[in-house]
């Protein structure tokens, strides 16, 4: 299996001193004391502004990323987690409340608008069963977003995300390496 593949900068633009890893990096301080830019390789990650994968998330495949803040990082990157490539069926059941409550749906396919769709007001946990996801705040997969890796996801709370409204979903299917 091909691993990702990414460098990270203290400083915008590439500079300053650097970190690389083509795996989970739940707390980045011991390595740099900042990072406000990275170029991925290879593979895809989810990069946050907070250590543990919490906080504001941005998803990045092979490029270059110059500026932290054009990525929507209200702080520096502090932590980053490597997508696996899935290949194979998708699926996810999506609640309407914490702790699978409200009403289920099960997608297999990527939502543009689940409020029009489905006449789903929000999305509070979920269940994902097959593949990676992405999870955006708007229709249309914009706004804010958060990774959604197989398993049960009692509470969008637990990721570290609060007050944001869930409206479309992705399958991460880019071929990233």
């Amino acid at each position: 299996m091909t691993m990702g593949k990414i460098i990270f900068y203290e400083d915008r633009n590439f500079q300053g001193r650097s970190y690389e890893t083509s795996s989970d990096c739940a707390d980045m301080s011991s390595y740099l004391s900042r990072c406000h830019s990275c170029r991925v390789e290879s593979g895809c990650f989810m990069v946050y502004d907070r250590t543990n994968y919490m906080g504001n998330q941005f998803f990045v495949r092979r490029g270059e990323y110059s500026d932290y803040q054009r990525m929507g990082m209200s702080d520096c990157i502090r932590s980053c987690r490597m997508i696996p490539m899935h290949r194979g069926q998708f699926k996810v059941r999506i609640y309407e409340r914490e702790n699978f409550g409200g009403q289920m749906i099960e997608l297999i396919d990527d939502c543009d608008n689940m409020l029009d769709r489905y006449h789903m007001s929000d999305c509070l946990s979920c269940n994902v069963m097959e593949g990676h996801w992405l999870m955006y705040e708007q229709p249309q997969y914009r706004g804010r977003m958060i990774y959604l890796r197989p398993g049960e996801h009692r509470s969008f709370r637990d990721l570290g995300i609060s007050g944001m409204r869930h409206v479309s979903l992705r399958r991460i299917m880019d071929p990233c390496y």
